[in-house]
Order: C-alpha cells, then sequence, then structure tokens
C-alpha cells in the first residue's frame, strides 16, 4: 500500500495510535517481533510506513521514538506490571492494577493494554481536574448519589469530547471507561456504572463538521472587540482546544523572533510548540492591553471571578457561540463550538500540505519520480519544508479571514 493511500496529515494521534494498534502490530506480530520493541525507521520504510515519522513530527511536535514510547506505550522502559498513572491515590490505582490484572489474563495484546491505560489516565486526570478527585469508586457506592454522578462523568466526558478529533477514538474511550465502571460493579465495588445513561459515543454518526472558510470569515467579521478577535483567532488560525486557550498565558507566547509561536510545557501529547503563522498582531495588542490593567495576572483571558485565575474552556465556548449567533453562522443547522474551529484548522492545514505537494510534482519528474513526497521529504531541508508550509498555511488563513479587520 502506497504512503499517500495512509493519508498520515489528516490522522489525528489516537488515530495514529490505533492505525499502529491494527495495522502496524498486526504485521509486525505476524513476522515474530517481540509486541514491546519499538520499530526501527528502516523496518517502517520497508513496509510503506515512513510517512508515520513526518506525521508525528510536523502535526504532533513529537520523534518517533517519542510516539512509540509515549503515545504507544512500547520500550524496554515500559511495563506492563508498573504502570504509572497521573493520578495520586494509592487506593484507586491499586482498583486499577486489579481490572489489569483480570485484563492481561484475557486475550488482549499488550499494546491494546497499555492504549487502554492511557485512555483511562486521561479521564481520571480530567475527573480529578474537574470535581477535586480520582476516587471515583466512592461516588458510586450509592444509588442514591446516581444523579450527582452521571452529571460529573458526563462533564469529564464534554471536555473529552473537546479534545477528541474523531469519532473513533470517542468511542475507544467511551469502550474503556464503560467497561472499568462495569468491572467494579461486577466486583461488588461499586452499585452502578454511570457511563450507562447519557452518552451516545457509542452510536455511529457522520464524520464531524468543520467550519468552512467563509464562516471563519464571518465569525471573525462578526467580533466587537479584541477579546473576541482572540476567540477566533485562537481556535481558527492556531488551532488550540478551548481548554488551552483558556489557560493561555503570556508566558506561552514567544513573538520576539523570526517565526513567533507558542510554546507548553503540557499538552494533550506532552510538550510542544504551535505556530503563529497569522494573527500575531491582534495577540500582540492584546498582551498590550491587558499590561495596563493594574496586577494583571498573565493569562490573556482573565477570570472576572476572584476564585479562578483565567476563565475556564466552557466559558469561551459560549462565548464562541455567542459570536457565531450573531454571524448567523450555523453547522447543519445548529451553533458551531468550539472545536470545529479546531477542525477547520486541521483541514486547513492538510490543504497547505497538500498543496506544497503539488507544487513539488515537476520537480520530483525531473528527478525521475512520481512521488513528489520523496521530494519533500529527502530533498528539502527542515527549514525549507517548514517554510513551504508556512507560506501555503498563511495563504489558506488570510482567504479565510479576508473579510475581517486582519
Amino acid at each position: 500500500m502506497s504512503e499517500q493511500t495512509y493519508n498520515w496529515s489528516r490522522k489525528s494521534l489516537d488515530e495514529l495510535v490505533e492505525f499502529y494498534e491494527r495495522e502496524i502490530a498486526t504485521e509486525r506480530q505476524r513476522e515474530g517481533h517481540d509486541p514491546n520493541e519499538i520499530p526501527t525507521y528502516q523496518w517502517l520504510v520497508d513496509h510503506g510506513y515512513s510517512g508515520l515519522q513526518y506525521a508525528v513530527r510536523e502535526h504532533h511536535d513529537m520523534t518517533l521514538s517519542e510516539f512509540f514510547e509515549q503515545a504507544v506505550g512500547l520500550g524496554d522502559d515500559v511495563s506492563p506490571e508498573t504502570p504509572t498513572w497521573p493520578i495520586d491515590n494509592e487506593q484507586m490505582i491499586e482498583y486499577l492494577e486489579q481490572y489489569f490484572r483480570s485484563q492481561r489474563r484475557g486475550s488482549a495484546a499488550e499494546t491494546t493494554l497499555q492504549s487502554k491505560r492511557s485512555r483511562l489516565g486521561q479521564f481520571l486526570r480530567h475527573y480529578e481536574d474537574l470535581h477535586g478527585t480520582s476516587a471515583i469508586v466512592s461516588r458510586i457506592t450509592d444509588v442514591a448519589d446516581q444523579p450527582e454522578e452521571i452529571q460529573r462523568v458526563t462533564s469529564v466526558f464534554d471536555v473529552l469530547d473537546d479534545d477528541l478529533e474523531s469519532n473513533d477514538s470517542k468511542r475507544r474511550y467511551r469502550s474503556d471507561i464503560d467497561d472499568l465502571y462495569s468491572w467494579l460493579v461486577d466486583r461488588g465495588y461499586g452499585a452502578f456504572n454511570p457511563v450507562r445513561y447519557d452518552h451516545e459515543w457509542d452510536v455511529a454518526k457522520r464524520d464531524n463538521p468543520a467550519l468552512t472558510p467563509e464562516q471563519v470569515g464571518d465569525l471573525a467579521a462578526a467580533t466587537e472587540n479584541i477579546e473576541e478577535r482572540l476567540i477566533v483567532l485562537g481556535l481558527c488560525a492556531w488551532g488550540l482546544r478551548r481548554n488551552e486557550l483558556a489557560n493561555l498565558h503570556v508566558e506561552n507566547v514567544e513573538l520576539q523572533t523570526e517565526s513567533p509561536y507558542l510554546s507548553f510545557d503540557t499538552r494533550k501529547n506532552g510538550p510542544g510548540t504551535v505556530a503563529l503563522i497569522y494573527g500575531q498582531d491582534i495577540l500582540e495588542d492584546r498582551i498590550t492591553h491587558l499590561s495596563d490593567r493594574e496586577n494583571w495576572n498573565g493569562f490573556l483571558f482573565p477570570s472576572p471571578d476572584a476564585r479562578r485565575d483565567h476563565v475556564t474552556g466552557e466559558t469561551l465556548n459560549r462565548r464562541f457561540k455567542s459570536i457565531a449567533a450573531r454571524a448567523d453562522v450555523r453547522v447543519r443547522g445548529e451553533l458551531p463550538t468550539s472545536k470545529m474551529g479546531r477542525r477547520f484548522w486541521y483541514s486547513a492545514y492538510a490543504d497547505a500540505v497538500e498543496t506544497v505537494i503539488e507544487r513539488l510534482q515537476s520537480v520530483a519528474h525531473e528527478q525521475g519520480s512520481s512521488d513528489p513526497m520523496v521530494v519533500f521529504r529527502n530533498y528539502l531541508s527542515e527549514e525549507k519544508r517548514r517554510e513551504y508550509l508556512r507560506d501555503a498555511m498563511y495563504d489558506r488563513l488570510a482567504e479565510a479571514f479576508e473579510g475581517s479587520t486582519e
């Protein structure tokens, strides 16, 4: 199968992990490789998977080793007997250890279990962030607590719904979380499973819709102040998740460089940077405006509530919908959510990649190759590749925001 058939540039990190488990790990198992061994780059090339390296580097700010170790969970340092969890609750960790010991007695592959650990760890981390504890078992022991716990779990699903890019990923999360709760109930640790109510991720849906360039322009034109302008830019031009945008701090911003960027110590997929290809002047104006405030705490969206340093992602989502209502922008008859802005960014970036590849077609022919990706990967420096992609992406964003005051 050719590299282009896999369409690497359109896959989210979760989808790349799923692809590894479904395709690459299966092929390596047939060849007799250790399931915990990290594939070499040459093996990936020989088997038609070399595009994976470009995808994780350019779209997810990871090296191949980081992808295999952190996202997939491979490598000698990863032991299925001693998993790490992003929570600090010994009793809950013991329940999880019991659960995975029972899972290991089944027929699940170790790579599948490692991915399940990652998904459950994300769920528990978000649960703890929202509700102040990861001790979910104590919340399901009394059926009288069922209505409140269903709402608490639903709020975590709302956060995951914003983070995850595909319905397949959502269904995997839903299935794993449901299975953990079911196991807790079956073992007598809990009285009810809150995931069985009010969640529809296991139902097949149409592809997740994204905003069109014209709709993004309408949103930008409908903004009434610099704060609203920054919301549209952050979601649509920079591709931030709404929680990342709500948490944005001046220390994340680097404007005094030839290629401005945002730098994050912790993102969903670990540390990373986001290129500020478009809209830097609005960001600079926002920082200048806030700097004049007395006792400004450095957050780009400070909260009017003294108990909070900054607004929540849910607040930005409501403001985004308010802008959309003012602009009369609808997606399938409903007001768009913040994640539709992020999907626009993904779509625009994928188009930019395709534009660059198309431009290299003639060069590929001159080199005697029918695949312009060969030229892109092997004959262009990393600096030149980034330059071409930035230029193409700028054109896409400028076209979308043409009707605004940029």
